[in-house]
């Protein structure tokens, strides 16, 4: 939260966009939907924020995510999966799209296959045996297909974690399904780097970030 979500919140809000943090459950706190329990509450925020569009006077078609490492494979999958019913609906809120209109991942966690899979996000969600069918359905390049919002990456070619194959699978997934895609790669700058350590490249990227969200007409 402190080197990531409250640092791209305040950045978002000084563009004129209004941000909300998303604190997910995990898949081994023991929650009676395991692995499922991250993309029900990111399909849930999705809809919550769109219920709120009236009242806040936001822009129901205008409702992006923006995601780090793990938190970048949740909103991948979110954006790939919207149509992927994770509970039952429970109100009107429920009728809303989980469907977000652009996304952001910023050294995220891609693919649950070898020889990627040596993963906090992988061993969390699948853990250390799965099944080849596990691995399909919890990888986001396996459920890219036209009609998936645009995609914005984030990668440093250095990153121990999160390997920059990564993002390189993701993009050519996205670029065969004529899916929106820009990557943006740093030859240095690891891994957790958030919005930019200051007098590095990577500080560069939410100002590219923004860039991109203008030729969207995301931002105006």
């Amino acid at each position: 939260m402190a080197n990531e979500a409250r640092p791209a919140a305040h950045w978002l809000t000084d563009q004129g966009v209004t941000a909300f943090i998303l604190t997910y459950r995990l898949p081994r706190e023991g929650w009676h939907n395991g692995p499922l329990a991250p993309l029900q509450d990111a399909q849930r925020a999705i809809r919550i924020m769109r219920s709120m569009a009236a009242t806040l006077h936001l822009d129901p078609r205008r409702m992006g995510v923006l995601g780090f490492s793990a938190g970048g494979h949740l909103v991948g999958l979110a954006s790939v999966r919207s149509d992927f019913h994770t509970y039952p609906a429970t109100d009107q809120i429920d009728d809303q799209s989980a469907r977000p209109d652009f996304a952001a991942l910023i050294y995220p966690v891609v693919t649950l296959e070898p020889p990627l899979d040596h993963t906090s996000t992988c061993h969390e969600l699948i853990g250390d045996h799965p099944s080849p069918e596990a691995r399909d359905e919890w990888s986001i390049q396996t459920h890219v297909q036209r009609g998936c919002p645009p995609m914005f990456l984030v990668e440093a070619d250095d990153d121990p974690i999160c390997k920059p194959a990564h993002t390189r699978i993701l993009e050519a997934a996205c670029l065969k399904a004529d899916v929106p895609v820009e990557l943006v790669r740093f030859e240095s700058g690891g891994h957790g780097f958030g919005m930019g350590r200051p007098a590095t490249p990577e500080m560069m990227w939410p100002d590219m970030y923004r860039t991109w969200l203008s030729r969207l007409g995301v931002l105006t």
